[in-house]
């Protein structure tokens, strides 16, 4: 029998290397912005077209590489950053394994410009799908320039899983972000498809997150800052009463290295415990120093996960952190020893003086049917008929003299015999004021109340945004709502559809829109909700048509202003959303796919009591 096993072709390697280092293009960004960073530039840019599927190109003022390492660096496992095993458990720099520009030049065209400093001529490096095509000598500027066009153009059925240029571009922009809060002292610069997103000076960590989330996040801004012999944590926290729905705006860093860690994460909401509403999360921006021999970063490909030799001891000191400052800085009830005890309620009040209590005099003399002019009557007596002594006399009692009498007791006996009616005829129940049960004929059946109106909105505002739109009302001052960057690129995409939806914005700016109008159906107060729940479905949906875009809104707005759990429901508004459920084309489940109700047939109940 022939031998079976044989060497993969380098190329072949490189393209299966390239599946774990690039998923998508944000990954070549964060590798390129990386690479950047530890070449020691100050300046560095990043443009993208189509997502970065058509062009990602990044431009430094760094190092730059001789002849010798352009070349060099695209070979695989080719790296300036370690030389033994040993300097994996003690790494100060980024990109360290060697794969990622091999990885990324395999699947890709490639064109590499680069000059360090005491050159005159520097140096350019062509290569498609892994094959250099050229290497020359070039004019060129001090730092590096890497090219990369046409992501995947080798892989089509890797570049057929990439999902739509908003999603694409926020991940671009999430990794973008990433490395520019961990630098602030680099400025930094993005441009999509030649229209300018960013562009941040150097500065500190405070002044980075304002240029990147907006202007309006200063107020928001709790800092931290612990130093002990284990870790040394920085950054900021955001005031409870900032929280939102969404966990965008979470970041953690270690070793100047984003990572994700669910069990830190959990030791960051456990300090903001009784500080915040149910379904709302803090934002945080913290930076952990820990030594180097005591965390391993390299057991994931992306490098975002990593092992900690101490992590009970971190979770202790970052929750403490967090209490502490947000006491410190009057965010929650602390006990305040500088108060002055003389403005306090003391406990001794019992033996004060005490302040009369005031007295109600009452004239027991006082008839209200006597004619009296020194009393004072807020309304006008009524007149009485002259003949209205007639009304005792005969029993057939004049109907012009009834007529001319005002009645002005509340005709109430029909409302409580209705309301009688309606009690002792019940088709629904509400429990917990959060669900629904009504009988059906082959047994009972339990709604969610907030997942079936929900699906009832839901419908209601499709129909209407694909036909007629949404009506809208004309706001008497404009709305100006504070967005960051991020976000305004997003509604910029969908304006006309936003416009259907009774939206009209009347100028867009570089941190925040303005609004003439807004949909009739909700307040000035619930806007910023609805577009923050709006651009965080986008965010992770796939809007290639104007429909989905539509479905996007119509989702965003029956979530927003669906009932919620915990509120009482009349008997009439609980039959009007058990009626209109299944009045529904697909009563069964919510826009976002929750089951709105369930059914228990008489033999599932019988069998509950055998």
């Amino acid at each position: 029998m022939s031998d079976l096993i044989q060497l993969l072709p380098d190329n072949v390697a490189n393209q299966i290397a390239a599946g774990e280092v690039v998923q998508r293009p944000a990954s070549v960004v964060k590798e390129l912005l990386e690479n950047a960073v530890d070449a020691s530039a100050t300046k560095i840019k990043l443009i993208i077209k189509d997502a970065g599927k058509t062009l990602i190109q990044v431009i430094d003022n760094g190092l730059g590489m001789s002849q010798t390492d352009a070349r060099l660096a695209f070979e695989r496992h080719a790296t300036s950053k370690i030389k033994t095993a040993d300097d994996l458990y003690n790494l100060h720099t980024n990109g360290f394994r060697g794969e990622a520009l091999a990885s990324i030049a395999a699947i890709a065209h490639v064109i590499l410009k680069t000059k360090q400093e005491n050159q005159e001529l520097g140096n350019q490096i062509k290569i498609h799908g892994g094959e250099v095509l050229s290497q020359e000598m070039i004019s060129t500027q001090k730092g590096s320039s890497f090219e990369v066009k046409n992501l995947f153009y080798n892989i089509p059925a890797r570049r057929n899983f990439l999902k739509s240029n908003t999603i694409e571009t926020r991940h671009i922009i999430d990794a973008f972000q990433r490395v520019a809060f961990t630098y602030p002292e680099i400025s930094f610069s993005l441009y999509h498809n030649e229209g300018e997103i960013y562009n941040l000076k150097s500065g500190n960590l405070k002044q980075r997150i304002v240029s990147i989330l907006g202007a309006n996040t200063n107020e928001k801004l709790v800092p931290i800052g612990e130093e002990t012999d284990i870790l040394k944590i920085e950054g900021f926290i955001t005031k409870p009463n900032f929280a939102k729905k969404k966990r965008g705006e979470q970041f953690f860093f270690v070793n100047n290295r984003y990572i994700k860690s669910p069990y830190l994460h959990h030791a960051v909401v456990s300090a903001f415990e009784g500080l915040l509403n149910h379904g709302y999360h803090p934002s945080y921006f913290l930076f952990l120093s820990v030594p180097a021999q005591s965390i391993d970063i390299n057991i994931h490909p992306t490098k975002t996960e990593i092992k900690f030799d101490n992590e009970r001891d971190l979770y202790a000191i970052i929750r403490s952190t967090i209490k502490h400052s947000l006491g410190q800085y009057s965010v929650s009830p602390v006990l305040d020893f500088d108060r002055d005890a003389s403005l306090d309620t003391p406990y001794s009040f019992k033996s004060k003086i005490q302040g009369k209590s005031p007295v109600i005099t009452i004239d027991r003399d006082f008839n209200p049917f006597k004619s009296d002019q020194n009393y004072t009557y807020k309304h006008q007596k009524k007149e009485v008929p002259a003949n209205w002594e007639a009304l005792y006399l005969d029993n057939n009692v004049n109907k012009e003299i009834l007529d001319n009498i005002e009645v002005e007791s509340e005709n109430i006996s029909q409302l409580l015999f209705d309301e009688t009616k309606e009690a002792n005829n019940f088709t629904t129940y509400q429990i917990h004021k959060k669900y629904l049960v009504s009988a059906i004929k082959s047994g009972m059946v339990l709604i969610d109340q907030n997942f079936a109106h929900q699906r009832i909105l839901y419908e209601k505002y499709l129909a209407k945004l694909t036909t007629d739109g949404i009506g809208n009302q004309q706001l008497l001052f404009p709305l100006k709502v504070r967005l960051n960057k991020m976000d305004i690129v997003i509604l910029k995409d969908m304006q006309l559809d936003l416009q259907s939806a009774g939206f009209h914005i009347s100028k867009i700016m570089d941190d925040a829109i303005v609004l003439d109008s807004i949909p009739t159906t909700i307040s000035e107060s619930e806007v910023i909700g609805i577009l923050e729940e709006l651009i965080d479905h986008i965010k992770n949906e796939i809007p290639e048509s104007n429909f989905s875009q539509m479905d996007s809104i119509a989702k965003s707005l029956a979530k927003s202003l669906a009932i919620k759990p915990g509120t009482k429901l009349t008997q009439k508004e609980q039959e009007n959303i058990l009626n209109e459920l299944f009045l529904c084309k697909e009563p069964n489940f919510s826009p976002f796919g929750k089951n709105t109700y369930i059914t228990l047939t008489l033999k599932e109940l019988e069998d509950k009591f055998n």
